[in-house]
């Protein structure tokens, strides 16, 4: 998202749905003469100091290790800490009221939290945070989704010719049958000039295609591209995804290619040609969710740029300036995008690194110094021990110049090489640089950044200050267009960049909303490109061969 004016009050697109499924155990047994009859009641936190009740479990009657059936099912946003309560209460009134009810303990946790540990099992705390005894509190999540794509490979042969002055410039349209009609759910490139065309593979939801329903009719119509946008109908078939399973398993499905037409108007009229469908098979898709389930990493870097142009740090016109009450726009841009991110790291070890510094005792200028001068070490214990490095790094460093991004970029490309060598989606790197001026070392940028773009890594870029920021929004190659100075494009887009200033004044959770957005796409396209399944994410398909979709 390249910066072009004040944000709007978008609203941040859901990832998907998430079912959150309860047990506990060795909860306080409250009743005097039975046990405790549990209802597990979930709150949202939308905004301090405020509690949402979402919804509560069924009571189950005398029990101290419950396992309730009822499971809440909620939009999960990556870019946003999604705070959640879980209360437990032990219901004696028949109308089910909290009022008279017995307090057995609670859990205050992030969505984030759950979702990147697929089970959550923690202690229960009173509300003076003492153990509510031995009791504990399983939270676990599942996607809510048909997350399963039908690949494809098809080819045509002997196409009638449309054009003039050539052949046929032919593509083709998948259309699923829907209660409003036939509603188009993919369309191939187009093959320019040939009758016996050989379409790239392609990937269709299979919900998109048969709303999971094998049987279901498929219509496939062929047209010969024009210019005009009016195409020439050449054909169609109609069929169902379990007939193309079964045809392409022996070799390959082929179906006439029919034009009523055409039919009608000559005699002896067999086809309009032949469309092949030489590969059919049904895979799973994964999702975000399925690689942080399935137990990928995502490790995050911070960088922060401590380059002369910030001004001297003692004085309150200078970026890096802490206020009487703690607080400049690098440590902001830290605790907001920090807070998010770090539930997806399960050792909560930061590395932290700065650039553009005289550091001692050489006094020699570094572009990826760690911030707590510990070379063999450069991590901090979570987002407080960033920010703890930050203030105390301050005073010991010499801001200079110039701002170099190359440096850092390389450093943390390393890993993602390393990462790459295991051959499954293990391991993925959000390198967060916070600075406050215009590039020095712009062609090296680009080609650390094009090189960066086939491994499993994100840039995001925060702008503290009033500067001019044009060239971050050139990295933030939105239109695919970003090149090394050698002209070498790009694999895809990793750079997200956002102004500080524009959130000043707003939520600063917006900052992290905006800049945390495209992550979440940005580690599904790469793993995918590179065929990488999750560490634990091979499960089996389903049967298919039954004509109802799945539940």
């Amino acid at each position: 998202m390249a910066a072009g004016g004040p944000p709007g009050p978008r609203a941040p697109d859901c990832v998907t749905k998430v079912a959150l499924s309860i047990s506990c155990d060795n909860l306080l047994d409250m009743d005097a003469f039975s046990k405790s009859d549990p209802v597990c009641v979930l709150l949202m936190n939308s905004s301090e100091p405020h509690w949402c009740e979402i919804g509560r479990t069924e009571k189950i009657q005398n029990c101290l290790n419950p396992k309730f059936s009822k499971t809440f099912v909620i939009d999960y946003y990556f870019e946003m800490v999604q705070k959640l309560k879980f209360e437990v209460y032990d219901i004696d009134s028949e109308n089910g009221s909290l009022q008279d009810a017995d307090f057995l303990g609670e859990l205050e946790c992030t969505l984030g939290q759950v979702v990147s540990s697929r089970k959550l099992t923690r202690p229960l705390v009173m509300k003076n945070k003492t153990p509510a005894g031995k009791g504990t509190i399983s939270i676990c999540a599942e996607e809510r989704t048909d997350n399963r794509v039908v690949e494809f490979e098809a080819a045509g042969r002997k196409l009638d010719k449309k054009d003039f002055f050539g052949k046929s410039d032919p593509f083709l349209e998948f259309y699923k049958q829907a209660e409003t009609g036939w509603q188009l759910a993919h369309r191939t490139e187009v093959v320019k000039n040939n009758l016996n065309p050989i379409w790239r593979p392609f990937r269709i939801p299979l919900q998109s295609l048969c709303g999971g329903d094998v049987e279901k009719s498929i219509k496939v119509e062929c047209y010969d591209y024009n210019n005009s946008g009016s195409h020439d109908f050449i054909g169609s078939f109609e069929t169902t995804l379990s007939q193309i399973q079964q045809a392409s398993q022996t070799y390959a499905a082929e179906f006439q290619c029919m034009n009523s037409k055409k039919k009608q108007k000559k005699k002896g009229y067999k086809n309009s040609g032949v469309i092949v469908v030489t590969q059919c098979k049904i895979v799973k898709d994964y999702t975000f969710l399925d690689y942080i389930m399935g137990g990928c990493q995502i490790n995050f870097t911070i960088a922060i740029d401590f380059t002369g142009s910030n001004g001297n740090p003692s004085s309150p016109q200078s970026l890096h300036y802490i206020s009487p009450g703690g607080y400049n726009e690098y440590l902001a841009a830290i605790w907001t995008v920090g807070n998010v991110i770090q539930d997806y790291d399960s050792d909560k070890m930061f590395p932290a690194f700065g650039f553009g510094a005289q550091i001692p005792p050489s006094w020699q200028v570094s572009h990826e110094f760690p911030i707590n001068f510990n070379p063999s070490d450069p991590f901090c214990a979570g987002i407080e021990g960033v920010v703890q490095a930050y203030q105390q790094c301050l005073p010991q460093v010499k801001l200079y110049g110039p701002t170099n991004f190359s440096p850092i970029i390389n450093h943390v490309a390393q890993f993602g090489m390393q990462a790459m060598q295991q051959k499954i989606a293990s391991q993925y790197f959000v390198l967060l640089i916070i600075t406050d001026g215009v590039i020095t070392d712009m062609d090296q940028t680009r080609s650390a950044i094009v090189n960066a773009s086939r491994l499993p890594m994100s840039i995001i870029i925060v702008g503290v200050g009033g500067a001019d920021f044009s060239a971050m929004e050139f990295l933030d190659g939105d239109d695919g267009n970003l090149r090394s100075a050698a002209g070498e494009a790009a694999m895809r887009d990793i750079v997200q960049f956002v102004p500080f200033r524009q959130f000043q004044n707003g939520p600063q959770e917006l900052l992290a909303q905006s800049v945390l957005a495209e992550v979440p796409g940005q580690v599904t396209s790469f793993f995918k490109t590179m065929s990488l399944k999750p560490p634990h994410g091979d499960t089996p398909l389903p049967d298919l061969s039954a004509s109802a979709p799945p539940q």
